[in-house]
């Protein structure tokens, strides 16, 4: 009995030794600086909560540098795309890199690939998770039923920019404007395409195909769920039902389509997640039966790696 103790602890050892070096390569260590941009009504931490939950740290335990972008939580792609561009020539400044990868979440695609498009020389690669790239169905019902100049959009404007600037105050977005009128009008479908006619780059030319994988020296990627009640215990799973109906059958992770979620290289388009999962919201309640979204950003931040980005 000694023996085979004696043995299992040394075959426990030397495990634990292989695992060593393996750790050291830094699996996450990307060439250059991970910049993480949130969606419509986003943050980087309220009140103590992160947006990506349990994504950064996860990324630098393994040797990436990241940085969590802070934009408006509500406006225009461009708007917010300026705001972003600003911060990606900070973050360059601050580490001396040429270069950032960015990765945007829900209306955090366009507002990367604004950047990668006017910008492209300051950018690596560009990410899209869950973004909106074709528009939302729940946009265009929303706008649907708030139409442009009525009294009705107004009253609501109003209410939900409050809303967003409480959200930036609590959050730390340095008083950025709040225009949820913009925002809307950016993720409905006519917003959208508007949007990809002047900034075309990673955008399949199809319905549901895959786009350009490198366009002007950018690197295009994207994922996304196809999913919308993951977790008994996830409150906020109902909600995305509910909003699904807005897509008449047609895959989505309740507030965005998968093929709407397509740019560049499609990694895939069906995970069992909803929208708020691909972040590893509501606190890491996803499902547990799918891939970790945390281990999506890890493999993600290594594929770039091997990249050479």
């Amino acid at each position: 009995m000694k023996r085979m103790l004696s043995l299992a602890a040394i075959g426990l050892a030397g495990a634990l030794t292989l695992a060593q070096p393996a750790a050291a390569t830094g699996y996450t260590q990307t060439r250059y600086p991970i910049v993480l941009v949130h969606g419509l009504f986003g943050w980087d931490n309220l009140l103590g909560i992160d947006y990506w939950y349990g994504i950064p740290s996860a990324l630098t335990s393994d040797g990436a540098r990241v940085y969590v972008a802070q934009v408006s939580a509500a406006n225009s792609s461009e708007v917010r795309g300026e705001q972003l561009l600003a911060e990606v020539k900070q973050i360059l400044a601050i580490t001396g890199a040429k270069k950032v990868n960015l990765i945007g979440h829900s209306h955090g695609g366009p507002t990367i690939r604004y950047v990668a498009s006017v910008r492209p020389d300051l950018v690596a690669s560009a990410t899209s998770v869950g973004g909106v790239n074709k528009g939302s169905a729940v946009a265009d019902a929303i706008r649907g039923t708030l139409p442009a100049g009525s009294l009705s959009e107004s009253v609501v404007a109003s209410i939900v920019n409050a809303f967003a600037s409480l959200m930036g105050l609590l959050s730390s977005d340095g008083g950025a404007p709040q225009n949820s009128v913009a925002a809307l009008n950016s993720l409905t479908t006519a917003g959208s395409l508007a949007f990809n006619a002047k900034y075309p780059q990673g955008v399949p030319t199809t319905a549901c195909g895959e786009g350009a994988y490198s366009a002007n020296g950018v690197n295009y990627y994207s994922w996304s769920g196809g999913s919308q009640y993951t977790n008994f215990f996830d409150v906020l799973d109902p909600a995305l039902v509910l909003t699904s109906l807005a897509f008449k059958g047609a895959t989505n992770d309740g507030l965005v389509a998968s093929c709407s979620s397509h740019l560049g290289r499609v990694i895939r388009d069906n995970y069992s997640m909803n929208h708020l999962d691909e972040i590893n919201q509501f606190f890491g309640l996803v499902d547990i039966f799918e891939t970790s979204p945390v281990t999506l950003y890890r493999q993600q931040a290594n594929r770039l790696k091997n990249a050479g980005l």
